[in-house]
């Protein structure tokens, strides 16, 4: 083992943040609560100016349409209506189509980061069983879950806050991939015990085969994340939305009169808020309400490599 990989590895100690659980814990059966909570996601609190405004516009139009200009409900202006029934199809498919997708996004999040639970488990599983020195135990039993909480941060573009980054030869912008160079440091240390004598062959391999693992993981949510919807696609669904719903207010105030106001507000509020629920799904590993509870998931795999490697 290199003598920076020794300082790299034995100078490791995390040091673990404060840590807020972002994702909403809720009981699904409790129809009442979630109709009389608002919480930090709730889309009413984002979209409220947007649908101020949309109810103000919406009274202008009811108001010029009825009392200024005095159209009659025979007027052509009526038949737009047929054109909304039709769009109104179109655009709900779209939006089915956008929650899906992002979602997708969202559960694969989630999946990977099951593996990681799973694939921390097997190595101190194998690490225990493996490592006879208890100051090498010692060392893995902080390593491991080093990794996930490393992870966490770099996927979140949040500073890394452990003192191994903190050691002078790793102050340099050259290591900018922080989970890059936890799992070197877990690759060394196994690499060590081999080269001492303390570890088999097959025993590297096996391990090795657990290690790559970690950074498999890692590069599975590095492409969620940096791999957004396209542009043109959620711009063409925003505007989309933006002309169905100025143009509502045009043919269905013969029908509705001024109720015609909160009706189009309320068209709005549904549309808008898929829209604005599958932008903040489709990047799970944020902070917002929505998103993945990686502290959560960091904090399990901590106390389950501790109870393992002892």
């Amino acid at each position: 083992m290199a003598v920076n990989d020794l300082k790299l590895a034995y100078s490791f100690k995390i040091i673990y943040f404060s840590r807020k659980i972002f994702m909403q814990s809720y009981n699904t059966r409790e129809w009442f609560s979630f109709i009389f909570r608002f919480h930090k996601g709730d889309t009413v609190r984002k979209l409220l100016p947007l649908m101020v405004g949309i109810g103000l516009y919406s009274a202008a139009i009811a108001w010029l349409e009825t009392d200024y200009w005095k159209l009659s409900a025979t007027s052509h202006v009526k038949n737009i209506t047929i054109i909304h029934t039709l769009v109104g199809f179109v655009i709900s498919m779209l939006l089915v189509f956008r929650t899906n997708t992002a979602y997708d996004r969202w559960w694969e999040g989630r999946r990977m980061w099951g593996t990681l639970v799973n694939n921390s488990r097997n190595l101190a599983v194998k690490i225990a069983v493996m490592v006879k020195d208890p100051e090498d135990k010692k060392l893995f039993r902080r390593l491991i879950p080093a990794f996930s909480a490393v992870l966490s941060q770099h996927l979140r573009n949040e500073d890394v806050s452990h003192e191994l980054f903190e050691d002078a030869t790793l102050k340099s912008n050259h290591y900018n991939h922080k989970p890059n160079q936890v799992a070197k440091a877990i690759m060394g240390q196994v690499n060590g015990l081999y080269e001492n004598g303390k570890l088999s062959g097959d025993q590297l391999i096996i391990l090795n085969a657990e290690i790559q693992s970690l950074l498999d993981v890692c590069g599975a949510c590095e492409r969620i994340k940096n791999t957004p919807i396209p542009y043109s696609y959620s711009a063409f669904i925003k505007k989309f939305i933006f002309f169905y719903v100025m143009t509502l207010p045009f043919g269905y105030v013969f029908q509705l009169g001024y109720y015609v106001v909160p009706i189009v507000v309320f068209v709005f509020y549904i549309l808008a808020s898929l829209e604005l629920i599958a932008e903040e799904i489709e990047d799970p590993f944020g902070n917002d309400a929505n998103d993945l509870p990686l502290d959560k998931i960091a904090d399990n795999i901590q106390r389950n490599v501790e109870e393992l490697i002892y």
